[in-house]
């Protein structure tokens, strides 16, 4: 049953900045995942939490919503997909739903004080697709989206905003495993070269020999990359 923004409260799991908090980051999950989940294996590949002197991370979690590849089933997902496939259509009705509640959280974080200019979002496989929608269809004022083994479709309602854009893009910055079994390698390099023909400053990392997994080179590059689009504010001299 669809959902209207505001009647979905997603659940959130927090990272609280070690000092004074100036900017967010949302992460978002992968297919059947939570954000509990993600933390948790963000934290077994880098053995700590990824943390920030100055950045909130929010990982929310997915409702649960019947999904077509699993015949149906119930699964955490952010929106319905026909097909795991970059050559079928979007289920655009539950991504167009989805990005209403998430722009809740958004919301929520410039209610808070923090500029919309501060807050990143990105995700790792399905999460990464639903940042893409998010940020490019609805939030090009946001500092940057990131997509970890993440792809779009070839006829991604995202390519069409884009289309229509003329103004400046947040950065893309995007890492993919070459031994991807589940999501192709080559899905995401086409979904980066698209967006880059759009006009997206996109940055493209190929890691060998990975698979549908976060790595902790990965990690570590997508941390510094973080704290160029989200840099600390000077101390203040008192």
């Amino acid at each position: 049953m669809a959902a209207a923004s505001g009647s979905v409260l997603l659940q959130r799991c927090v990272v609280s900045p070690a000092g004074r908090h100036s900017a967010s980051l949302i992460f978002l999950h992968g297919s059947g995942d939570s954000g509990q989940g993600l933390r948790r294996r963000i934290k077994e590949v880098l053995n700590q939490d990824l943390t920030f002197q100055h950045i909130k991370i929010i990982y929310p979690t997915a409702p649960l919503r019947p999904y077509t590849p699993m015949k149906g089933g119930l699964s955490s997902v952010w929106f319905d997909r026909f097909k795991i496939s970059s050559d079928c259509p979007e289920h655009l009705e539950s991504i167009d739903i989805m990005c209403q509640v998430l722009t809740d959280l958004i919301d929520d974080e410039v209610k808070s004080g923090i500029k919309k200019n501060r807050i990143l979002v990105g995700g790792f496989s399905m999460g990464g697709c639903m940042a893409m929608h998010l940020a490019y269809r609805n939030h090009q004022d946001v500092a940057g989206v990131f997509a970890l083994s993440s792809f779009l479709n070839k006829a991604s309602a995202v390519y069409q905003a884009l289309q229509k854009s003329d103004g400046v893009l947040p950065e893309l910055f995007q890492c993919h495993g070459t031994a991807d079994e589940l999501v192709l390698h080559s899905w995401g390099e086409e979904t980066n070269s698209m967006l880059k023909s759009l006009g997206v400053s996109a940055k493209f990392h190929s890691f060998p020999d990975v698979y549908h997994e976060l790595s902790k080179t990965e990690l570590e590059k997508l941390k510094s990359w973080i704290l160029t689009k989200l840099p600390g504010e000077p101390e203040r001299q008192s």
